[in-house]
């Protein structure tokens, strides 16, 4: 019988650190959510106010890359470019919103038959972004957020 109290004490010591409670901090929680944050997707995708009547993410973004896509190319057609040979290359335009809604364009990849037919062809493009409607930034978890991307444009002249 006084094995079994002394098996049952023991028992009881060991059952002791079963109530204990862990204490997680703060740092350790953020760090934790930190690592399981996709850094990579947003929310919200930026857009034009025309663009605000879309209900799924997928739409919002295609009509995001439409209207810029259809901006761009609309004041280049209104700018008479000549060119000597026949040109249909695709151009790629990358670019950064702000948490503000400013679009920039950081970068420009050119063909070098773009570069020799048309070579004001950046400029243009700078200048077209002068005239875009209001952009409205993306956003993650509730904030606006700084987003890149990649735009494809083919460019046709004859």
């Amino acid at each position: 019988m006084k094995k079994i109290w002394i098996f049952l004490f023991i028992l009881m010591l060991q059952s002791c650190e079963y109530f204990n409670v862990k204490k997680t901090s703060s740092e350790a929680i953020l760090n934790e959510e930190l690592q399981t944050f996709n850094w990579n997707d947003v929310d919200v995708y930026p857009s034009f106010s025309i663009c605000d009547s879309l209900e799924t993410k997928d739409d919002k973004t295609a009509c995001f890359t439409e209207v810029l896509t259809n901006h761009i190319l609309k004041y280049l057609e209104n700018d008479s470019i000549v060119v000597t040979k026949d040109v249909n290359e695709t151009i790629y335009l990358h670019f950064q919103v702000s948490e503000t809604g400013v679009l920039s364009l950081s970068d420009v990849k050119l063909d070098s038959l773009i570069v020799q037919e048309i070579p004001n062809l950046e400029n243009l493009i700078h200048s077209s972004l002068d005239s875009l409607p209001k952009i409205f930034p993306a956003t993650k978890r509730g904030q606006q957020v700084k987003t890149e991307f990649e735009l494809p444009i083919i460019i046709q002249a004859n």
